[in-house]
């Protein structure tokens, strides 16, 4: 579980994030409540979307009651990504708490699991419930944050920032995942597009592709680790990733400090594409 940290305890004692608003899409749990509490530790407020504001694993209290619990601002709003009105709802709570500001979005929900198959195995059922979780809500999460973002003023160059979660399977063919290695690989390409178009109203973009982290799911067993053999055999470094991780990244792409980068997409796989 992401552990609380006190809001502000940052390098030199400056918050990065003070005063920005963020919100994070599939942020009751794993990466997507990482990224929630670590956004917070730096002084933002955090819009937690998600389904349900419940964690998937054992003992976990919802992100935005973790948030506030280590002094930290966050309002949860339910919300499926594949729906344009519930991306809307998000954004508006945003606004809402940043005084008509959003700063950064995170596209981060996604499905995989038990849909995400070898080619002969999956159905068009699989790949429609990936792809629209992983796609439609990535692309409708750029669009209505676009959107928002055109229509304020620029903090020093950047008028806002959008961090889309890819992967290190987008980047190659994972073996036995047809739907998530092309979904994944799409949103790389999706970010490039939206950096590209944008970069000269000063929106950013990049995409972080983690390799394996491990997330505690609640009570079933993570069907990525049938593969764990194979992917360690592959990462260099001599433990998989943390949620944690991921997030330090996230705050790095979401803050000032990440200057002069868009259309970036980020390895953080303990060396596994460099094997």
């Amino acid at each position: 579980m992401a552990q609380p940290i006190a809001p502000g305890s940052t390098v030199c004692g400056m918050a990065r994030l003070a005063d920005r608003t963020i919100v994070v899409t599939g942020a009751a749990s794993g990466l997507g409540r990482a990224m929630s509490v670590a956004f917070a530790a730096e002084g933002a407020r955090v819009v937690v979307g998600d389904v349900q504001s419940e964690p998937l694993h054992v003992g976990g209290v919802p992100t935005e009651r973790l948030i506030a619990e280590a002094g930290g601002v966050a309002r949860f709003v339910e919300a499926d990504v594949t729906r344009a009105g519930d991306i809307d709802r998000l954004i508006e709570a945003a606004l809402e708490l940043g005084e008509g500001r959003l700063d950064v979005m995170v596209n981060n929900a996604m499905v995989a699991g038990p849909y995400s198959k070898g080619l002969l195995e999956t159905s068009e059922a699989d790949w429609d419930v990936i792809f629209d979780v992983g796609l439609r809500g990535t692309f409708l999460g750029c669009r209505r944050a676009v959107r928002q973002m055109l229509t304020q003023e620029p903090r020093g160059d950047v008028r806002g920032r959008v961090i889309n979660m890819a992967s290190e399977h987008g980047l190659v063919g994972a073996p036995g995942h047809v739907a998530y290695s092309a979904m994944k690989g799409a949103v790389v390409n999706l970010t490039r597009q939206v950096a590209v178009d944008f970069a000269e109203h000063g929106i950013v973009c990049n995409a972080i592709a983690p390799g394996k982290i491990l997330t505690p799911r609640e009570g079933t067993a993570d069907p990525e680790l049938e593969e764990e053999s194979y992917v360690r055999s592959r990462t260099p470094w001599p433990r998989f990733g943390a949620p944690e991780d991921v997030a330090a990244l996230a705050v790095f792409l979401a803050s000032d400090d990440c200057r002069f980068m868009t259309g970036a997409n980020v390895l953080i796989d303990g060396g596994f594409m460099a094997y």
